[in-house]
């Protein structure tokens, strides 16, 4: 959760349009490395590739203070605070919390009940004082960067980080582990906590990013009864818009704060921008059985005006940019993991970027990418017309494969484009005959030495 504290923000003929094999071609496949760097006035380490680049400050609570597709950032840096050091105490003048912005860890349960539950944000330690960075690998195939936070006598726990960024892929890999460094048992879920930038970019029309949206999959066993909750704000907030005929919970900035959880399942989330034309995506894998803080794997923080109630108390959130920053957070949960003294355990995510090409939503999400408009394959005499929108995670080629009615293949179109994260990959009335055996059409991808990733879609033809 995020909210508002003293001028420092609380809180996925026959052509494929767009991308020519030629633009593919032409563009090097840059090696992956990691290097010291400086970001808006902070000592960071950049993680790049050519792609994409993660700017990471140790300095700062040990944040990915930004991540970068070409030259559009994703997420929000606190103005009133950036090249700023945390002073010693790890909170500002007035004991409150140095709202940085960028990505986190926190421990989860939060609340303000017991000594079992997180009372944070503010916390001096975890969040606010300077973690340990180091370069782990420094170029090939992955390079790393490790973060290492101080030990937290009130949680009994340390946090560290590996994150890594591989060549050819907009995928930001993150393995995040929580010790147990205190002599009693603790019992926490990790949470990574995303906030993305929320201001128009433009400058004109307003301060507020209109076409900011984030999905997420609803559980089809969900322990709640609508499919999620509000977890802080108004009941029925219009900035959360259930979409049950597509399963999807939609998210649209309206600058209104707010919180929701859900169990997702589905092990992702996608935020857009649609005016930019991009997407980002965190994917993570959901543990069935398992128990999760708040019953959710994934919340959404809205940051706007309003109140809500935390600890008992109104929190109170004016229509101040300075005081209340046009944002919104994305945060995944692990399950909740019983730890014995010096016993660790480790959560893995991975982000993703992507163009899209404009305001689509995200209907389904691989490891290959994001489908922003159906996958639609209409057979008439022996042939398929395909339409569909996709982001694709790597400098690869899209193919298009038939398989029988066992997901045997029997074929492949003849179809073969070049795609990047750095544009959209659009299907547009394409003409493809059809294998006689064939019972569905797969787009697939595979990397530049022919590994397969994984398919964008797949679509029935008969």
């Amino acid at each position: 959760m995020a909210w508002t504290d003293a001028g420092r923000s609380m809180r996925g003929t026959a052509r494929i349009a767009v991308v020519s094999l030629a633009f593919v071609v032409a563009a090097h496949v840059a090696a992956a490395e990691a290097k010291n760097s400086e970001y808006r006035g902070w000592k960071s380490l950049a993680l790049e590739n050519g792609l994409v680049q993660v700017q990471i400050v140790p300095d700062i609570g040990g944040r990915v203070i930004q991540l970068k597709l070409g030259d559009f950032e994703f997420l929000w840096v606190n103005e009133w605070l950036a090249g700023k050091q945390p002073p010693a105490s790890g909170l500002g003048p007035k004991g409150e919390w140095l709202n940085y912005g960028g990505d986190k860890l926190w421990p989860a349960p939060q609340g303000w009940d017991n000594e079992e539950q997180w009372p944070g944000p503010p916390d001096a330690v975890l969040d606010g004082s300077p973690h340990a960075g180091a370069i782990e690998k420094a170029e090939g195939p992955d390079a790393s960067v490790r973060l290492t936070s101080k030990p937290d006598k009130r949680s009994g726990i340390q946090f560290s980080r590996v994150i890594k960024v591989g060549t050819g892929s907009s995928r930001v890999s993150f393995d995040s582990t929580m010790t147990n460094v205190s002599d009693t048992p603790r019992r926490w879920s990790i949470w990574q906590v995303t906030q993305h930038n929320a201001e128009n970019r433009a400058k004109t029309g307003g301060r507020m990013e209109k076409e900011l949206w984030a999905y997420c999959p609803f559980n089809p066993q969900s322990v709640h009864p609508r499919g999620y909750y509000e977890m802080f704000g108004l009941v029925n907030d219009p900035t959360f818009k259930p979409d049950y005929t597509r399963g999807l919970m939609r998210v649209h900035y309206e600058r209104r704060v707010g919180k929701i959880g859900l169990d997702c399942s589905a092990g992702w989330l996608a935020v857009v921008n649609g005016t930019a034309g991009t997407v980002f995506v965190q994917r993570f894998t959901y543990q069935p059985g398992k128990k999760y803080p708040d019953w959710a794997s994934v919340e959404f923080w809205s940051n706007g005006v309003g109140e809500f109630i935390t600890g008992g108390k109104v929190n109170v959130c004016k229509d101040d940019p300075i005081e209340t920053p046009y944002l919104i957070e994305s945060e995944v949960l692990s399950p909740l993991m019983q730890l014995a003294p010096g016993e660790s355990c480790t959560f893995h995510s991975d982000w993703y970027a992507a163009k899209i090409g404009g305001n689509y939503p995200v209907l389904d999400c691989t490891e290959a990418g994001v489908m922003c408009e159906p996958f639609d394959a209409r057979p008439a005499d022996g042939k398929l017309t395909l339409n569909g929108r996709f982001g694709v995670f790597y400098q690869s080629t899209a193919e298009l494969l038939f398989v029988d009615a066992k997901d045997n293949e029997v074929g492949k179109a003849g179809l073969k484009r070049a795609a990047t994260p750095l544009e959209p990959l659009v299907l547009k009335n394409v003409t493809v005959p059809v294998p006689g055996a064939a019972a569905k059409a797969v787009l697939m991808l595979y990397t530049p030495d022919g590994r397969r990733v994984d398919k964008l879609a797949g679509a029935n033809v008969k």
